[in-house]
């Protein structure tokens, strides 16, 4: 069973809502995966999503209210295959805590899923309105779309 791990910083905006929409998509497919997420930050340990980010999923029929935020440990690149960061900063944070190269190929910018080697952040809701949550709901649905075709031709 693939195991993947969503990372932004505070794992209460991008990170939980790109689990969620992973998970239920897996779910309706019949696809086994271990899906979790992460902030490279502690600000929110223990706290649950950003109550916009629940109410986006939500419209979106997709719910993370159970979710609560973790800080990106070490020990997740023992346990996970694939390490999906929202931006640049994630990015660097995660692969400074990285032990060797098999560590480091594991992380990915999940917008490259759609733009290979753009480097593309998702941008970060967490100052703005309504729009940019459900712009955010966007792009990650699309690169939750080829991160699940990605593990179908891998079978």
């Amino acid at each position: 069973m693939q195991k993947i791990l969503m990372v932004c910083l505070g794992n209460i905006c991008r990170s939980p809502l790109a689990e969620g929409i992973l998970r239920e998509k897996t779910n309706r497919l019949g696809i086994a995966v271990q899906i979790d997420s992460a902030g490279t930050s502690n600000y929110h340990i223990g706290d649950h999503p950003d109550k916009r980010t629940i109410a986006n999923a939500k419209k979106n029929d997709i719910d993370i209210s159970s979710l609560k935020a973790r800080q990106f440990a070490v020990t997740d690149f023992d346990v996970f295959d694939m390490i999906f960061v929202m931006d640049t900063s994630n990015y660097t944070n995660v692969i400074a805590l990285a032990r060797n190269e098999a560590d480091k190929n594991k992380v990915e910018l999940i917008l490259n899923r759609l733009h290979p080697s753009s480097n593309m952040p998702v941008p970060d809701p967490y100052f703005g309105g309504e729009q940019g949550f459900q712009e955010v709901f966007e792009l990650l649905d699309k690169a939750c779309d080829a991160i699940i075709n990605s593990l179908n031709s891998a079978k």
